[in-house]
C-alpha cells in the first residue's frame, strides 16, 4: 500500500465563541497517500481553505483527529515535506520574487547558489523572468500568485497544497501554470490537494472529493 501522507478523522473546526460558533469543517475523515492527486470542490464558504490549513498544520482542529504518518511532526511540516499554494498575498514584501522563490530550500538547508538556480529556473517556467528582481509590490495579483505557487515547488515537498491557484489567472496563464504543476507533480511523484472552482483544473486530477453542507464528502484516496 502507497505510504499514507495524512489520516485525519472526524475533523471539525468551529470558529467565533458562544451559542452559534461558525462551523468551517465537519465531521471530515479522509487520508492522503503518497503520489494522490485530489481536487478538492465545492461552493465559496465550504471550508476547503480551512481544511487546507489544517492539513498543512497552519490551523488546528477544534475537534477529531489528524495525523501525519509518513511525513512526521506538524512541526516539522515546512518547509520541507509539505508546502502551501496561498490562494490570497503570501509574498514576503521585503524580497524580490526570485528571494520569496527560492526561501524554502534556503530554510531547508541548500546552498544559496543551488537555491538560487532551481528558482530561476521555477520563475522562467512560470512566465517570471521578467519581474524576478522585483518587490511584491510592484507586480500583478496574477503574478503574485504564479510567484506563490513556483515557492510551494521549491525543495521537492511530497505533498502539495494548493488553494484556488488559478483564481487571478487568464485562461492562457492557468493553463501554463497547471502544465508546470502536473509535470513536476508526476516527475516528483508528490501528492497534490488543489481548492479550486476551476473546471478544467479539476478534471485534470483524478480523484475529487466535495465539500457539501461543509462536510467533506471523499471518494477513495489510498489505492493498492
Amino acid at each position: 500500500m502507497n505510504d499514507v501522507l495524512v489520516r485525519a478523522k472526524g475533523l471539525r473546526r468551529e470558529f467565533g465563541n458562544g451559542q452559534r460558533p461558525v462551523v468551517a469543517v465537519a465531521d471530515a475523515t479522509f487520508e492522503i497517500c503518497a503520489g494522490d492527486r485530489i481536487a478538492l470542490v465545492g461552493p465559496s464558504g465550504s471550508g476547503k481553505t480551512s481544511l487546507l490549513h489544517i492539513i498543512a498544520a497552519l490551523d488546528q482542529p477544534s475537534a477529531g483527529v489528524i495525523e501525519w504518518p509518513a511525513l512526521g511532526r506538524a512541526e516539522d511540516l515546512r518547509p520541507g515535506p509539505v508546502a502551501l499554494a496561498f490562494q490570497g498575498p503570501s509574498l514576503l514584501p521585503p524580497l524580490t520574487v526570485a528571494e520569496n522563490v527560492a526561501l524554502p530550500a534556503l530554510l531547508a538547508g541548500t546552498a544559496e547558489a543551488t537555491a538560487a538556480a532551481a528558482a530561476q529556473a521555477l520563475i522562467e517556467q512560470l512566465g517570471l523572468a521578467e519581474v524576478a528582481s522585483k518587490l511584491p509590490e510592484e507586480i500583478s495579483g496574477g503574478q503574485a500568485q504564479r510567484a506563490g505557487m513556483a515557492r510551494a515547488l521549491m525543495g521537492e515537498p511530497r505533498l502539495i497544497l494548493a488553494d484556488e491557484p488559478t483564481g487571478q489567472l487568464d485562461r492562457a496563464a492557468a493553463a501554463g501554470l497547471m502544465d508546470v504543476l502536473f509535470r513536476h507533480v508526476e516527475a516528483a511523484g508528490t501528492a497534490l490537494v488543489v481548492a479550486t472552482h476551476d473546471q478544467a483544473m479539476a478534471d485534470r486530477l483524478p480523484l475529487r472529493w466535495t465539500m457539501t453542507e461543509r462536510i467533506l464528502q471523499t471518494g477513495t484516496s489510498c489505492t493498492l
